[in-house]
């Protein structure tokens, strides 16, 4: 009993009402201007009344705002679940204007039926309850009123499913929202691994340097360790700021963080610097300069290497790290080597992982340069040096 009567009770069902009305409304003032509906039959003025309707319908459809304003209006009076399901969206296309002609004339249509049916009733109920024999016809209004009542809401529920079908995106629009959606999947996963890899690595760093300067114990190596420590947490609070400026909507243009450039290869020094300090040696070798590198494939291989060195600091701490930049063939070559950390008797515990197939690090590496077009893979060394190898590939000319 309450799922039948609750539909006759909630806000929404006389708000679908209102919706229908205007759109009896506006064919019934049609009918009253309209010349030549005096001294003629019912049929006639019907017929004449669909045709002049059903013309300014499609007239008034043509215009781009129609679409805009029944989308509006039926997004506040029909209630749906969704807002998303009803456009609120000028039409833009021929396919467009066809649909809300179709909407227009169906709205028109159904409001016209629940319309003269809301007038039919009122004044026969008027009529038959005036009479001399009203008592008789008393016990018919409570079923009268209920068999309304759900007349209204199934034409409402109908208003508002030739609403979503009618008004709802396009093709084109829903398309465009998938790859709005996509972009700014996108744009998290990117600034995602900007804080995995900056700040990943400052914490690396700092644990490494912290538990070095307690186990030595020594002053002067603990202020070096104090002073690495400082170093890094000032660019990660750097690389924090610049991810926040992203993900604002407005960033302030005088705030230090929009002025910050992203690091780039030529950064790379600073980096080997840091791992140094953490007891780790590096041996270097680029080969190529900042100038050469477009600025974004400059900025993604800084970030390749920052976390093939974050993951040798973190699974193979003091042991030596080889890194080479290099152009061959048209194409940048980053390889990055370091020796395995022994983990028991004869097994080494891989740099880059902890047994598992590539941890968050190694696929962000795998995602960067698969969007630049180039390969990335990593792996224990086949020459039986003992080393875990991070290689990548990555072409000059992006999208080549």
């Amino acid at each position: 009993m309450p799922r039948i009567l609750a539909p006759l009770l909630a806000g929404a069902t006389y708000a679908r009402l209102l919706h229908l009305m205007v759109g009896w409304i506006f064919a019934g003032v049609l009918l009253m201007v309209y010349p030549g509906t005096y001294h003629k039959g019912l049929g006639e003025i019907v017929v004449a009344s669909v045709c002049v309707d059903a013309a300014l319908l499609v007239l008034v459809a043509l215009v781009p705002a129609a679409r805009l304003a029944e989308g509006v209006q039926a997004r506040l009076l029909l209630v749906p679940d969704r807002e998303r399901d009803i456009s609120a969206e000028p039409s833009r296309t021929w396919a467009d204007r066809r649909r809300t002609a179709g909407w227009l004339i169906g709205r028109v249509a159904l409001g016209s039926v629940v319309g003269f049916a809301t007038i039919f009733g009122l004044t026969g109920g008027f009529d038959l309850l005036s009479g001399a024999d009203s008592l008789r016809y008393l016990p018919l209004v409570p079923p009268a009123l209920f068999g309304y009542g759900w007349l209204v809401v199934a034409a409402g529920r109908l208003q508002l499913a030739m609403a979503v079908r009618l008004l709802g995106p396009s093709p084109a629009e829903r398309l465009a929202e998938a790859e709005l959606r996509a972009e700014r999947l996108l744009e998290r996963n990117r600034l995602a691994r900007e804080l995995h890899d900056s700040i990943g690595h400052a914490l690396t760093v700092t644990v490494l340097q912290a538990g070095a300067a307690r186990e030595v114990g020594d002053r002067e190596f603990t202020a070096k360790a104090l002073e690495v420590i400082e170093e890094t947490g000032r660019r990660a609070m750097e690389d924090l700021e610049r991810t926040l400026v992203l993900l604002r909507e407005s960033p302030d243009a005088d705030s230090p963080a929009t002025v910050t450039e992203r690091p780039g290869v030529e950064q790379l020094p600073a980096l080997f610097d840091t791992a140094r300090a953490a007891g780790s040696p590096v041996e270097a070798r680029i080969e190529v300069s900042a100038g050469e590198l477009p600025r974004v494939l400059s900025r993604e291989s800084y970030r390749i290497v920052q976390e093939g060195v974050t993951n040798a600091l973190r699974y193979a701490p003091g042991q030596p790290v080889s890194v080479r930049i290099a152009v061959r063939d048209g194409q940048l070559e980053l390889r990055c080597a370091n020796r395995t950390a022994v983990a028991g008797a004869g097994a080494v515990r891989p740099a880059g992982g902890t047994g598992r197939r590539g941890g968050k690090g190694l696929r962000g590496i795998r995602e960067r340069a698969a969007l630049l077009g180039g390969e990335a893979g990593a792996g224990a060394s086949t020459d039986g040096a003992g080393e875990w190898v991070l290689a990548v590939r990555l072409p000059l000319r992006l999208g080549s």
